[in-house]
């Protein structure tokens, strides 16, 4: 196959059809290290806001490592796969600590920073310090699988690395941040999962996919497991003005601060038992008030929702706080936890 081809025209349709991005064209490799991570398993759509406001509020690579963690994951309210964001901020403290405050330019150097893996390291030596490596992620397999109609499963080891060694020798010496990236463009954009618009594909008479009629059906990935499904009872326990809130410790959501969730769809009349047993709290007035449900990539909430208020001064509950009114507001939540803090801004119990 004509690489150099393949790569010349690539780029040729890079610089006409670009996505505009705040990340893009700029030269600061740790504003290109948050663009890579906020772009982990986050549509480009979602990510562009969030990265506007993550920079405006941590500017530095400094000053993302001297914030306090609660304050970067209120930052990151709403984005999902919080771990990315403890994992940069301690990555910032890494590179202080190890590297005088500069990220490293190679691949190999990168990986050893907290939350930086293969695709991320590769993206961000070729983009920020013009390294000649592949980064490699769903859409640059895709991409791959078709324009040489690889019939392997590229979750296998021997694919993978197949696939990685074919993309690795595309990336052209000059420009080898923009090759990957316009190689991320293509498969978001034209060479999409499911049915590609070939006839706007830059490389559509070099795919051997599309000769074959085979790029609908590839990249061939194994079948993926349904999420499994998890009932909660979620108790939003309101005490003087006060609520009751958890700083997960667990690694999902960890460090981000949830209602109390019981396992499990408790029936009304037998849910203040429940809340007795597990807290020592004694409910009153506590109401049903609807359904909430929240996708995780391999988990689905079914949630119950209830309001329920106790007499004050409240008791302490060990691993919960009571927190007032005014702090709520700057406490970091998972979306998890919206249909719940929508009820609870709402107040009331009709």
């Amino acid at each position: 196959m004509r690489k150099k081809e393949i790569s010349e025209d690539l780029l040729r349709w890079y610089d006409e059809n670009a996505r505009e991005m705040p990340w893009r064209g700029i030269s600061d490799p740790y504003g290109i290290w948050v663009s890579e991570i906020m772009l982990q398993q986050t549509r480009v759509d979602t990510v562009r806001d969030y990265y506007v406001r993550f920079m405006s509020r941590f500017p530095t690579l400094r000053s993302l490592a001297e914030a306090p963690e609660e304050d970067v994951l209120k930052m990151w309210e709403g984005l999902g796969y919080y771990s990315r964001a403890r994992n940069l901020r301690a990555g910032a403290q890494q590179v202080m600590a190890e590297f005088d405050g500069s990220l490293p330019r190679k691949p190999e150097e990168l990986r050893k920073i907290k939350g930086i893996g293969p695709y991320t390291s590769c993206s961000m030596a070729s983009i920020a310090f013009g390294e000649r490596v592949p980064a490699v992620d769903g859409n640059v397999i895709r991409v791959i699988s078709r324009l040489y109609n690889m019939q392997g499963d590229p979750t296998e080891p021997n694919t993978r690395r197949e696939i990685e060694v074919l993309a690795g020798d595309l990336v052209p010496a000059d420009r080898p941040g923009d090759h990957n990236q316009a190689m991320m463009d293509l498969g978001a954009t034209i060479c999409v999962p499911g049915t590609p618009d070939c006839g706007a594909c830059p490389l559509r008479e070099m795919c051997e996919a599309r000769k074959a009629g085979t790029a609908e059906q590839l990249p061939n990935l194994p079948q993926a497991k349904p999420p499994k499904e998890i009932p909660w009872d979620v108790v939003i326990l309101l005490s003087g003005g006060s609520v009751l809130l958890r700083c997960r410790e667990e690694k999902m959501l960890q460090g981000l601060w949830c209602f109390p969730m019981l396992e499990g769809h408790e029936s009304p009349e037998n849910l203040p038992g429940k809340l007795r047993r597990k807290f020592g709290l004694d409910p009153q007035s506590l109401t049903f008030r609807g359904e909430a449900k929240h996708v995780f990539t391999h988990q689905v909430w079914r949630m119950n929702l209830y309001l329920a208020e106790i007499p004050f001064p409240p008791p302490p509950v060990p691993g919960y706080r009571w927190v007032p009114p005014e702090e709520i507001l700057s406490l970091p939540f998972p979306v998890a936890m919206k249909a719940a803090l929508k009820l609870l801004e709402r107040g009331t119990f009709d």
